[in-house]
């Protein structure tokens, strides 16, 4: 039972994470993959021109800022991931004038753009890498990646055993410019994505410039890919581990030579101090896949990134002990060094939460990996806890990250043919890993548009469901009981009452499934069980599913936002 003066459990409150200005600290950012948002030439890739038509709608949802994943000159390989061209535009995407009125629509309708950069590694086609292949060992260029004298009596194995995260072997061997076979280079993902040498001034000077020209641009910040990634151990030693870093038996994540080097804070240093030569509202954010949290934290310390990704509460299952460990952990972290929390369901990495959710046996799926066709999966359970768990991350205080597609309730795509999947993931492993494309596919904008309004031909570079019509923006838009009317009305509820720049205290419950909390004015419950529980509340301000609160009770699988009562803590 929750009483309607509820009372704490006893646990300490968590204070607000604001402690300063800054716009970041209680946002709510849209993620943009270009490929599959709008396409405005109609040749089945998204672009530039149509995410500048569709800005309209994201400043409708109530976002604060989009990020755009990369849109650089890039041969494709990793979906954009591989750039050969930090300061231009990939003609599949556009122009530079294209993006230029891309960061006009957005500040137009008030929406802030945050750009993908992806520092760690470039293109194989990259001019650097070219020279750098064409000059001699030991030269200046090939200072500017990691270039190795192989293992072995004539250098026939790689220089020591790391793994690349796409499979195989995380060095190549190049062919010298006499014919005969050379150095190794690092990868940690596709041969074709050599690592920078971020030891070497030449590559630190690089991005000092590639930051200015996207600053001067108006870009209002950068998601740094991989962050926790640019600076290896010295010596590059043999790890045992997984080629991700995350902890396995004998090999904790802590040790991995190649991730959460303490040089890597230096580089971030820097980079916070030139973006504040900028103005104070410039942000960088960290995709840093780093465990514990209290690791996590240390990305957003003063003087360093202002947000990182919490992949903890991304990959926490649907349950009720496991939520609340990772909320506590979370705001405990990073409010332990006066920043704020961010909160993410899915993103171009994983598995939709959708469907995520809906997995009957709840196995957890490894980022990057996937689901296959045919996986025991209940659809509509998938849905229902996908939109309460929206209401309960949109309800906690920080920053919330929301995928696009998911405010529409998009589950993942199962059925790709293999002939038609891109990632790399699915063609390194031989198609024994299904990979990201699942969460990649275009999305829906009307529903008897070619292609559901993606464009006006048709085509798409994924293919679409054959029933993608229900999920259709205009059918939502016209639907006050949509996923998209409940983001809406989420976003707009949680900026109105100020709950991104709240706290949270534990309210005490009787059922260890259900989780209460008091943020500002508003009680939020979360029934995470499968049995309708007791509601001893009044004025209902928010629910995940129509009725979810009916006749004192609160139905399974269900959020709901109540006015808190003055003396509720």
């Amino acid at each position: 039972m929750i009483d309607v003066a509820p009372r704490t459990d006893g646990s300490a409150p968590h204070p607000s994470p604001v402690q300063e200005h800054g716009w970041w600290r209680d946002a709510v950012v849209y993620q943009v993959y270009p490929r599959s948002f709008a396409d405005g030439d109609g040749d089945g890739t998204g672009d530039l021109p149509g995410i500048a038509a569709r800005m309209e709608s994201l400043a409708e949802l109530g976002v604060d800022a989009v990020w755009l994943s990369p849109f650089y000159p890039s041969p494709q390989r990793d979906g954009g991931y591989d750039v050969s061209d930090y300061c231009d535009v990939d003609p599949m995407f556009g122009t530079l004038a294209d993006f230029d009125r891309v960061v006009e629509a957005a500040h137009t309708h008030g929406v802030r753009v945050i750009v993908d950069l992806v520092p760690n590694h470039c293109s194989s086609d990259h001019a650097m890498f070219r020279a750098a292949v064409a000059a001699a060992p030991g030269s200046r260029e090939r200072g500017h990646f990691h270039f190795r004298d192989g293992r072995g009596d004539a250098g026939e194995h790689p220089p020591n055993d790391w793994q690349s995260h796409f499979g195989g072997p995380a060095w190549t061997r190049v062919t010298e410019t006499d014919g005969s076979p050379g150095q190794w280079y690092l990868h940690l993902f596709d041969p074709s994505q050599p690592d920078f040498n971020w030891e070497d001034d030449d590559v630190r000077a690089y991005f000092d410039r590639v930051l200015d020209f996207w600053l001067a641009r108006g870009v209002d910040g950068f998601r740094v890919d991989v962050a926790h990634a640019l600076v290896k151990a010295p010596g590059l030693p043999d790890w045992g581990g997984r080629p991700d870093g995350a902890s396995s038996p004998g090999f904790p994540g802590e040790d991995a030579p190649m991730f959460d080097q303490p040089g890597v804070h230096v580089v971030f240093e820097r980079w916070r101090e030139r973006l504040e030569s900028w103005g104070p509202d410039r942000i960088l954010c960290a995709e840093a896949n780093v465990a514990p949290l209290e690791r996590a934290a240390k990305w957003v310390r003063p003087h360093e990134m202002h947000q990182a990704f919490n992949f903890a509460y991304l990959h926490a299952p649907w349950d009720a002990h496991r939520l609340r460990g990772v909320i506590d952990e979370s705001l405990a972290a990073f409010g332990g060094v006066g920043a704020p929390s961010t909160w993410v369901l899915s993103n171009h990495d994983v598995t939709r939460h959708a469907t995520r959710f809906g997995l009957v046996d709840g196995a957890h799926v490894d980022l990057g990996h996937g689901i296959r066709a045919g996986t025991p999966l209940d659809p509509e359970l998938g849905e229902r806890r996908a939109r309460a768990a929206a209401a309960l991350m949109t309800a906690l205080p920080g920053a919330v990250y929301v995928y696009q597609g998911e405010e529409l309730g998009l589950p993942e795509v199962l059925d790709i043919p293999d002939d038609a999947r891109r990632d790399p993931y699915f063609l390194r492993s031989g198609g024994t890993v299904v990979g990201r494309d699942g969460c990649r596919v275009p999305i829906p904008w009307e529903s008897d548009a070619p292609a559901y309004g993606f464009n006006a031909t048709g085509r798409s570079w994924l293919p679409q469901p054959e029933k993608w019509s229900r999920y259709a923006r205009d059918v939502q838009r016209a639907d006050e009981t949509s996923t998209l009317a409940l983001y809406t009305h989420a976003l707009a509820t949680r900026k109105s009452l100020a709950l991104g720049s709240g706290s949270l205290v534990w309210v005490r419950t009787d059922d260890p499934a259900v989780l209460a909390f008091v943020n500002g004015e508003v009680l939020v419950v979360a029934n995470l069980s499968d049995h309708p529980v007791a509601i001893g509340t009044d004025e209902v301000l928010l629910e995940s599913v129509p009725s979810a609160v009916h006749d004192g009770r609160l139905a399974p699988d269900a959020v709901a936002w109540f006015r808190a009562s003055s003396d509720a803590v």
